[in-house]
């Protein structure tokens, strides 16, 4: 459990340097982040997502792809899980602070983030805590080889079941409650 908080805290602090990073990129170079902005719309439909359940859909299944991929990766030397949060809070970093930049109110733009990531983050983070675990496990686990793979699969299903609820929820707010709490609905 100990180096289970550990790693929870290393990916959190991750994604936090990541933000700040994605700020101060955003700051020095405005148009690597509306090109960012920009290219995000697109690929989330030209910038006319969807609403209601079709939203909470695409949400929900695409959170729930990167922590696939989070607690898979996990086995690639624990190093998957630490990449896709330091890339994350970058673009976190580098959106916000283009947004805001570009006249929306830090109100607005805070609880456009803050209802559904208060779920998503934590969620996500518990998904490479099981990947990166797993690979631990593997490692230094006590036993042969099987017997550690086995009980660092079991640990990081576990974990895995614990982030894909938590991102069910985080989805759900983000899709119903989020656009009604910041005005954008």
């Amino acid at each position: 459990m100990r180096r289970k908080l550990k790693l929870f805290g290393l990916l959190i602090g991750i994604f936090s340097l990541g933000i700040i990073i994605g700020v101060g990129v955003a700051k020095s170079n405005p148009s690597a982040a509306e090109y960012l902005f920009k290219f995000l719309r697109k690929v989330l439909g030209g910038g006319e997502l969807p609403t209601g359940f079709k939203l909470f859909l695409l949400i929900f299944l695409n959170n729930t792809r990167v922590a696939l991929i989070m607690a898979f990766g996990g086995l690639i030397f624990g190093v998957l899980p630490l990449m896709i949060m330091f890339f994350n809070g970058a673009v976190v970093g580098m959106v916000t602070y283009h947004v805001y930049s570009a006249g929306e109110p830090i109100r607005k733009v805070l609880l456009s983030i803050i209802p559904h990531g208060v779920l998503e983050i934590p969620a996500l983070t518990i998904a490479g805590v099981g990947g990166i675990n797993w690979f631990l496990e593997l490692v230094t686990g006590e036993g042969d080889l099987q017997k550690r793979f086995r009980k660092g699969f079991k640990e990081m299903l576990k974990l895995l079941l614990v982030a894909v609820f938590l991102l069910f929820v985080a989805a759900l707010v983000e899709a119903f409650i989020t656009p009604k709490i910041a005005g954008i609905s």
